[in-house]
C-alpha cells in the first residue's frame, strides 16, 4: 500500500472524527444544564402579567407551585440529561400517554403538547434542527414538571381544583415537591407517583380491572353529554339536536324542534336503543344516550376520585350500604355474609350519608313520622280529608304525649306544620313492617322492613322518604344477633335462643327491642362506579352527584396558565 493511498485514508478519518467531535459538541453545547436554565428563566420571566403566558401558548395546570420548584433549582432542568431525557422524563411521558390505567384524564397534562414536542426531538436523530435548540429541552422539560405535580395532586386529592384546595387547611404542596425532588434521585417514578394512591380494596380493585375495559373500549367517537335530570328544556332539545347528529339521526342543518318533531327523533332513538318506543323522553332515554364508553371511563374517573378524597379503613365485619346500586352488603374477614335489595330514599328526599353502628333491633315498630313529611304530605292530606288520619291508622299527640282526637283540631289554622306528634302504630300495615335497625345519625334514618315488599321487584329503588328499606330483614337481624357478644355470656348459644325469642316476638306480633353489644358498623355511601364479582359494575346516577364531580373534573384539568 503505497504512501498516497495511506495519506487519503487518513484525511477521510480526519474528517468524519471531525464531524463526530461537531455532532458529540452540539449535543453537550444544546442539552448543557446552563443554557437550558437560561431558557427555563427566559420563559418564565417573559410571562405578562397575571403572569399566565409561557412561549407557544403552552398550558400549565399548576403554574405557581411549577415556577417555584424551578426557582428553588436554579431554573436547572429536572428531566434532561446530557443525550436527552432522564429515565423519568422518558417514564413520565409513557405514564401520561397511560394515565387512564390509574383513571386519571391524559388530556389534562398537555398530552399533546408534551407528545408532540417529545416527537420532533426524537425524529432529529442527527441534532441538526429540533434538538439543536436548547428552549425545546427547556418547553418539554417545564411541561414535564408541570405534569408531575399536577399527577402527584391529582392521585393524592383528586381533581378537585387548585383554588378549592388553597381553602383546606390540610392542604399542603409540599410533600409533591419532595417528590420532585426525589425523582432526581432514583429512577423509580412510578414507584413515587404511586405512593399517593389509596391502598384501600375498593380503589385496588377497580384500577386492577381498568386495563380490561380500556382494551375493550371505543374513544374514537365522541358523543354529547345529556344533562338530567332536566332543568331547562331547551338546553335539552340543543343537547339532543347535536346527540342525534352525532348518530345520523338528524341532517346537519337541523337547528330546532317544534314538539312533534321532538316526539318523533325520540321514537328513532327508542328504536335505536331497544327502548319502549312511546315517544316520550326521560330518565330511560338519556341512560341510553349517555352509556358510551367515555362516559363509561369518566364514571369510573369520579368514582376513582371519590375514593382519593374519601380514604377509608373498614373494620373486619360491617354492613355496607351502596346508594346508587340499591344493595346493602354484609362484609366479615373479607367475605360477603349478607346481600340484599335495598330501596333508597327518593332524590327530592335523599338518603344522607352515614357512618354509625346498629345499636338496636325493634320487632313491630311504631313509626314517628318526620316533621318534613308531616308539612309536605300529612298536613295537605287532611286538610283534604278530615279521615284521612283515621283512614292511615296514625294517631296526633301532644307536647306532653296526651293523645289528641283529630276532630278537635283546627286543622286549616296551620300551613307549615302542626304542634303534634303523628304516629302510626306497630302492626303488619305499619310503613317500616315488622323489623327496625336502629343506629344513632343526625337524620332520623334507620334500616327497616317495609309493608310494600313488592316494590323490591322494581329495577330503580329510589322511593322511600330517606330511610332504608331491607328486603333480607329477617337474615340481616339474625345475623347481628348471633355474632353478637351478650354482656354477661359470650356463648353463642344463648344468642341463638334470643333469635328464637325474636321469633316468638315476630309470630305474637310483641314490639320489643334488643340491645345490641356488639354493634355493627354502618358505611351509607354513595359510588356509581365499583368493583363487584371480578368486573366494573356501573349503576345510576340517582341524586345527580357524579355531575357535581363532573363539573369539578372539568374546572380543574382546564389550565390555568399558559406557556407562550
Amino acid at each position: 500500500m503505497n504512501n498516497k493511498f495511506l495519506s487519503k485514508i487518513f484525511i477521510v478519518s480526519l474528517l468524519i472524527s471531525s464531524i463526530i467531535s461537531c455532532k458529540s459538541n452540539n449535543k453537550s453545547e444544546t442539552t448543557s444544564t446552563k443554557l437550558i436554565a437560561t431558557e427555563i428563566k427566559t420563559l418564565f420571566d417573559n410571562q405578562k402579567e397575571p403572569k399566565t403566558s409561557i412561549e407557544d401558548s403552552s398550558l400549565l395546570t399548576t403554574p405557581n407551585e411549577t415556577i417555584a420548584a424551578y426557582k428553588d433549582a436554579n431554573y436547572e432542568p429536572l428531566w434532561i440529561k446530557d443525550e436527552g431525557l432522564t429515565n423519568n422524563g422518558q417514564t413520565l411521558i409513557n405514564f401520561i400517554r397511560n394515565a387512564r390505567s390509574y383513571g386519571l384524564i391524559p388530556e389534562a397534562y398537555n398530552l399533546q403538547k408534551i407528545t408532540s414536542q417529545y416527537n420532533k426531538l426524537q425524529l432529529d436523530s442527527l441534532w441538526e434542527n429540533e434538538r439543536k435548540n436548547p428552549k425545546n429541552w427547556a418547553r418539554i422539560d417545564i411541561l414535564l414538571t408541570d405534569a408531575f405535580l399536577s399527577i402527584s395532586r391529582n392521585l393524592d386529592r383528586g381533581y378537585i381544583p387548585l383554588d378549592s384546595l388553597s381553602k383546606d387547611a390540610t392542604y399542603s404542596a409540599a410533600k409533591y415537591k419532595e417528590a420532585l425532588i426525589n425523582t432526581g434521585k432514583t429512577d423509580n417514578l412510578l414507584q413515587i407517583l404511586e405512593s399517593f394512591e389509596p391502598k384501600s380494596k375498593s380503589y385496588q380493585d377497580l384500577k386492577k380491572l381498568l386495563p380490561n375495559f380500556l382494551s375493550a373500549a371505543d374513544f374514537s367517537k365522541k358523543y354529547t353529554f345529556i344533562d338530567y335530570p332536566i332543568t331547562n328544556k331547551n338546553k335539552f332539545v340543543a343537547q339532543i339536536i347535536k346527540r342525534s347528529k352525532e348518530e345520523n339521526l338528524l341532517p346537519n342543518d337541523v337547528t330546532n324542534l317544534d314538539s312533534i318533531e321532538l316526539s318523533n327523533l325520540v321514537k328513532r332513538i327508542q328504536e335505536k336503543k331497544n327502548l319502549e318506543i312511546d315517544g316520550k323522553y326521560g330518565r330511560q332515554l338519556i341512560l341510553a344516550l349517555n352509556n358510551t364508553d367515555s362516559e363509561k371511563f369518566l364514571k369510573i374517573v369520579i368514582n376513582m376520585d371519590r375514593l382519593r378524597r374519601n380514604r377509608e379503613e373498614y373494620p373486619n365485619r360491617y354492613l355496607w350500604v351502596n346508594l346508587p346500586s340499591f344493595y346493602l352488603q354484609v362484609f366479615e374477614n373479607g367475605e360477603t355474609k349478607i346481600e340484599s335489595k335495598v330501596i333508597i330514599g327518593k332524590p327530592n328526599t335523599r338518603t344522607p350519608l352515614i357512618t354509625s353502628k346498629i345499636n338496636q333491633i325493634t320487632t313491630y315498630p311504631t313509626w314517628t313520622i318526620p316533621t318534613s313529611i308531616i308539612s309536605k304530605e300529612i298536613l295537605p292530606n287532611i286538610k283534604k280529608n278530615n279521615n284521612y288520619l283515621n283512614r292511615k291508622g296514625y294517631s296526633i299527640f301532644d307536647a306532653s304525649g296526651q293523645k289528641v282526637n283529630p276532630d278537635s283540631v283546627n286543622w286549616s289554622s296551620y300551613e307549615k306544620g302542626i304542634p303534634f306528634k303523628v304516629v302510626q302504630p306497630g302492626g303488619d300495615a305499619n310503613s317500616l313492617g315488622i323489623m327496625k335497625f336502629n343506629f344513632p345519625n343526625k337524620y332520623s334514618v334507620y334500616l327497616h322492613d317495609t309493608n310494600q315488599r313488592s316494590l323490591f321487584n322494581n329495577s330503580f329503588r329510589s322511593l322511600s322518604h330517606g330511610c332504608v328499606r331491607v328486603q333480607n330483614w329477617d337474615s340481616l337481624y339474625q345475623y347481628i344477633i348471633l355474632s353478637d357478644k351478650r354482656a354477661n355470656d359470650d356463648d353463642i348459644a344463648s344468642n341463638g335462643v334470643l333469635v328464637d325469642s325474636v321469633k316468638t316476638w315476630l309470630n305474637a306480633k310483641k314490639r320489643r327491642t334488643v340491645s345490641i353489644v356488639n354493634e355493627l358498623p354502618i358505611y351509607i355511601r354513595y359510588y356509581t362506579a365499583a368493583s363487584k364479582n371480578g368486573k366494573i359494575e356501573f349503576y345510576e346516577d340517582v341524586y345527580g352527584e357524579d355531575n357535581k364531580i363532573r363539573n369539578l373534573i372539568m374546572k380543574s384539568i382546564n389550565p390555568i396558565a399558559t406557556l407562550n
